[in-house]
């Protein structure tokens, strides 16, 4: 079975043909997003849109012949206000990193306790709700507000559905029911919504002929979970961490719905042959976003020379990466990111190599908090996405976490987990072992350095985000 699977995410959009699991073909689209003064991030729906059919396309093209499926793996919080009639986008989509709504989490301070006990989420103006309530308040009460997959899928299809992956990220959803949950909605101001069908990841929810043909449109995923069922990270405890425009670690809870008790989020991995799992995540807000910072300012000519620049620097420079704030566990968007330890003496090699340590600790302390919230640490990482083609992020990721860290052999797992949940819905005797079991890594990096000195860097570290936060982190 041929499937078209697209990731559209944050700074990109890419579309592979998946043939029984293997990349036939690949296209991609760059799409770029509006950072703007005061926190606020936007994209262009029309360029989305067209980033998915133009990649999408061209990997069909590619190819050398049609798909019997397509399926997409969306960003997950980013959302825009729509018309349901025509398609036609009445608001910029206003990114997952976008921090106007701060006003509405303001708002709604109080129920921070009762909204993270059914959601399993942090109130944030990361998630879906608070930027819904703040178009609705500022923008538009016209027409529908969702999130991008929505959007995308009825440009395709005609319906409007979201899966519940992404419904799970919205602060809208009760996490025990996998439902939309009334009192939340109520909670928001949006209990008079029209709001998207819930679907299962692996639910055929409609036709489109936008590719050739007229193929049925199924896989439906948040881009991180899809990549969690990629690298078969489905026993409780496995964990994989994606390094895309920001670094994410989800960690399996099988079945069970776990609250986190340290700062970490709790969401749904997956809805596939009619059984729901559940994921903890934590988030690094900028990552390859941080190396595009570099390459803005002239440090660097590209993302493929930080290795070459920051080869021979030592640790002495510090960087909390905190320039679109901070996420779990200190829920801190207010937060600024900071250099530490600079010196007439200091290069640009220093620099660099202190960005990539500096995601490298804050992923360190979110597999600190799954450990505390799971009864025992992470014993392995899995890693994917584009940045860990830098070999001292991954050494410097492995040195810090004190764990061996497993590279997936594809840069595609958003997509191929999308793939996978697709062939899961159109062949029924296939299992999910059958299409995501049995990869080796590209590469496994092991700890080079010693537990002390990793200790040591990360102290000096968490000074340096406690000087900012003003707490201990």
């Amino acid at each position: 079975m041929r499937v078209l699977a697209i990731d559209q995410g944050t700074s990109g959009t890419k579309a592979v043909v998946v043939d029984d699991g293997v990349v036939v073909s690949s296209a991609e689209e760059p799409v770029r997003p509006a950072y703007l003064p005061d926190g606020r991030v936007e994209q262009d729906p029309a360029a989305l849109l067209a980033s998915v059919l133009d990649a999408g396309r061209r990997a069909v093209a590619g190819a050398g012949g049609a798909v019997d499926a397509v399926a997409l793996a969306n960003q997950g919080e980013t959302v825009l206000a729509w018309d349901p009639g025509t398609g036609t986008p009445l608001t910029t989509a206003l990114v997952w990193q976008d921090n106007r709504a701060e006003s509405v989490c303001a708002d709604l301070a109080e129920h921070r306790e009762r909204i993270a006990a059914s959601t399993g989420l942090v109130l944030d103006p990361y998630f879906s709700a608070p930027k819904m309530a703040w178009i609705r308040r500022h923008l538009t009460r016209d027409g529908v507000v969702t999130t991008t997959d929505s959007w995308l899928v009825h440009a395709l299809t005609g319906e409007l559905v979201t899966d519940v992956t992404t419904a799970s990220r919205s602060l809208l959803l009760d996490l025990d029911a996998a439902t939309w949950s009334p009192d939340l909605l109520e909670l928001f101001g949006l209990a008079d919504e029209r709001l998207p069908r819930l679907v299962a990841c692996d639910e055929v929810v409609g036709t489109t002929p936008a590719f050739g043909g007229t193929v049925p449109v199924v896989g439906l995923l948040v881009d991180q979970q899809a990549a969690l069922l990629a690298q078969d990270c489905r026993a409780s405890g496995e964990t994989k961490c994606t390094y895309g425009t920001g670094a994410f670690l989800l960690t399996s809870t099988g079945s069970t719905p776990t609250r986190s008790v340290s700062g970490l989020t709790a969401s749904v991995a997956s809805r596939l042959r009619g059984e729901t799992s559940y994921c903890l995540d934590g988030q690094v807000y900028t990552a390859a976003s941080a190396v595009r910072w570099l390459v803005g300012l002239g440090v660097v000519a590209s993302a493929h020379d930080v290795d070459d620049v920051a080869e021979a620097a030592d640790d002495s420079v510090l960087f909390v990466p905190a320039l679109a704030g901070l996420a779990a566990p200190w829920w801190r968007p207010d937060a600024t990111a900071s250099l530490h330890g600079m010196t007439l003496s200091t290069d640009r090699g220093a620099v660099v190599a202190a960005v990539l340590r500096g995601i490298a600790a804050t992923v360190v302390d979110l597999l600190a908090v799954v450990a505390a919230d799971l009864g025992s640490p992470v014993p392995r990482l899995r890693v994917d996405g584009g940045l860990t083609r830098s070999r001292l992020l991954m050494q410097a990721q492995a040195d810090l976490a004190q764990v061996p860290v497993d590279v997936y052999p594809s840069p595609d797992a958003t997509a191929l987990g999308a793939a996978a949940a697709a062939v899961l819905g159109l062949e029924p005797a296939r299992s999910v072992a059958d299409v995501v079991a049995g990869w080796r890594p590209a590469a496994t990096y092991e700890p080079q350095w010693s537990a002390d000195r990793a200790a040591e860097h990360l102290d000096r570290w968490r000074a340096a985000v406690a000087r900012e936060t003003g707490s201990g982190g």
